[in-house]
């Protein structure tokens, strides 16, 4: 599996500075187990966010600690980094792992067998799970029949969208298994989901979804997002 859609550097360093919710964490726990790229990426976050650190200077009141951090993080990872070679530990977790085990990330949520998951119907071809357990922000597992449009969306937040079998497409790219959709308010897409196999995702949401068709908005308080 080699992840070709990444998470966003901004998401990275928000990670290694332990700000983002657990269910954004899960799911960019879920694209780390996968990807060798961010996690060098996030090693490097975490070794500039403790150099800065250990260097802090009193902050102006105007500009809070985290925010200062997190920009001077930003810029410093943006500087070009030696690239790293891969290491055995470097490979997939998925490979390591037995074939019926959801990621680890995701196991306090939904349990730990592929098998025992019990689909709920959300509409014709779309099957969706919630999160047993969550801090307030939106986590579902989906499963999407093959050569299914989505209705054309956008997002009240940020979405993080780990896909974990089958594939799709929209307006940014192909996404197949370990790439992530690391998407803001300013994304309108509408996912096509692959010839095949159904397209199961992990998605964590921190606001609702904003859909253009009236219909879709008609149903949107019976689906829960």
């Amino acid at each position: 599996m080699s992840p070709r859609h990444h998470l966003d550097p901004a998401t990275l360093v928000s990670h290694a500075a332990g700000a983002l919710s657990p269910e954004m964490a899960a799911v960019a726990d879920t694209h780390l187990e996968a990807c060798a790229q961010c996690r060098r990426q996030l090693a490097d976050a975490e070794h500039v966010g403790g150099v800065l650190l250990s260097q802090q200077q009193p902050v102006l009141p105007e500009q809070p600690r985290a925010e200062r951090l997190r920009e001077d993080m930003l810029a410093r990872l943006e500087q070009p980094l030696p690239a790293a070679p891969l290491r055995a530990d470097d490979a997939p977790a998925s490979s390591r792992r037995n074939a019926d085990a959801l990621p680890r990330p995701l196991q306090p949520y939904f349990g730990n067998s592929w098998k025992a998951l019990r689909w709920r119907w959300m509409a014709p071809g779309v099957h969706m799970i919630r999160a047993l357990r969550s801090s307030g922000d939106t986590l579902i597992l989906l499963k999407i029949a093959p050569g299914k449009s989505m209705p054309v969306h956008s997002h009240g937040g940020s979405e993080l969208t780990q896909i974990l079998k089958g594939a799709y497409d929209d307006e940014l790219g192909h996404f197949g298994p370990g790439d992530m959709a690391d998407l803001d308010s300013d994304i309108e897409h509408q996912p096509v989901t692959s010839p095949g196999v159904p397209c199961i995702c992990v998605a964590a949401l921190d606001g609702p979804l904003q859909f253009r068709g009236w219909l879709a908005r008609k149903l949107q308080p019976l689906v829960g997002l």
